[in-house]
């Protein structure tokens, strides 16, 4: 009688082996891909307000990296789904259109459309279900329409200058303000978009998902309202910046609020958004520390 030994997932894969395997598609991707990258990189990309296009990307190819072994090991087993025929043709077809009518959300949104096609194809539901969240953060790296950036960013540029006059005025600092143009002493300064645009509220929102995905909470009630709570973070750390930038040309003049410093306040928006981010998930969980003992206080006194 003769046994049958069944096979066993052995873990990841040589390079060799992932390259060899995967390298038809890598190629097929790179000729699609590289002239579209190259234009974003030469173009959009390279402005401001546009530059959380790269770092999405990096730490979508980053996340795809680190979820790997995780996908091999839920498709062991598994076989391929034909619904990745759909997911792919439609990919494949909002890549054309998307190329041939100089339309950055089809062309670049298409390849996220051929990912989960690929999956599905190659190893099913559960591989795809491994890879979900850098597919999903792919989205922030997506060119929205210049219509809708501009309708949006507008009411946000007033919002965070209205918001920015009140509270240095209410410490004390000369300022007033004409719509998105603040005049603090001797100095004005124009609210651009990339200090208080959609982009910026995107790409914070993309840095507190994830937050949330690497740091992995239990809490549904953690994770929802935190993911809520990001919005008015966004914000908030808008107005820091704003602050920052007014005080830094108020005290040191014009050419340190637009040179160097300028930078400098770039850094200290997203370093303000983390630290918020992460205080107010401290603060839920002690929130549910207390509501669970308080439960448990109320339980033992019954």
């Amino acid at each position: 009688m003769s046994s049958v030994t069944p096979n066993v997932y052995t873990g990841k894969p040589s390079l060799r082996e992932s390259f060899v395997h995967w390298s038809p598609l890598i190629i097929g991707l790179a000729v699609l891909y590289v002239p579209s990258l190259y234009e974003l990189f030469t173009g959009i990309w390279a402005k401001d307000e546009q530059m959380h296009g790269p770092i999405v990307l990096g730490i979508s190819c980053w996340l795809i990296y680190r979820n790997w072994p995780t996908m091999l090991e839920a498709s062991y087993g598994n076989k391929g789904s034909a619904w990745g025929w759909v997911f792919f043709v439609s990919g494949l077809l909002l890549y054309a259109l998307g190329r041939s009518q100089d339309i950055l959300l089809f062309e670049i949104g298409s390849v996220i459309w051929l990912l989960i096609g690929i999956a599905l194809l190659n190893l099913g539901p559960q591989a795809l279900k491994a890879q979900w969240f850098a597919l999903f953060f792919m989205l922030f790296m997506v060119p929205l329409p210049g219509a809708v950036v501009d309708t949006v960013t507008m009411p946000m540029k007033m919002a965070v200058s209205y918001v920015a006059e009140h509270v240095l005025f209410w410490v004390g600092y000369p300022i007033g303000r004409n719509g998105v143009i603040l005049q603090i002493g001797q100095y004005m300064l124009l609210v651009a978009d990339a200090c208080a645009g959609l982009h910026t509220l995107l790409t914070l929102e993309a840095l507190g998902l994830l937050y949330l995905n690497l740091v992995r909470r239990d809490s549904l009630f953690r994770n929802v309202s935190l993911a809520i709570l990001i919005v008015p973070i966004s914000f908030t750390a808008n107005v820091i910046r704003v602050m920052a930038l007014s005080l830094i040309t108020y005290h040191f003049g014009d050419e340190a609020g637009q040179g160097f410093l300028h930078g400098f306040a770039g850094m200290v928006l997203f370093l303000s958004a983390l630290l918020l981010i992460i205080s107010f998930d401290n603060l839920l969980i002690t929130f549910e520390q207390l509501k669970r003992q308080r439960h448990s206080t109320l339980k033992g006194a019954v």
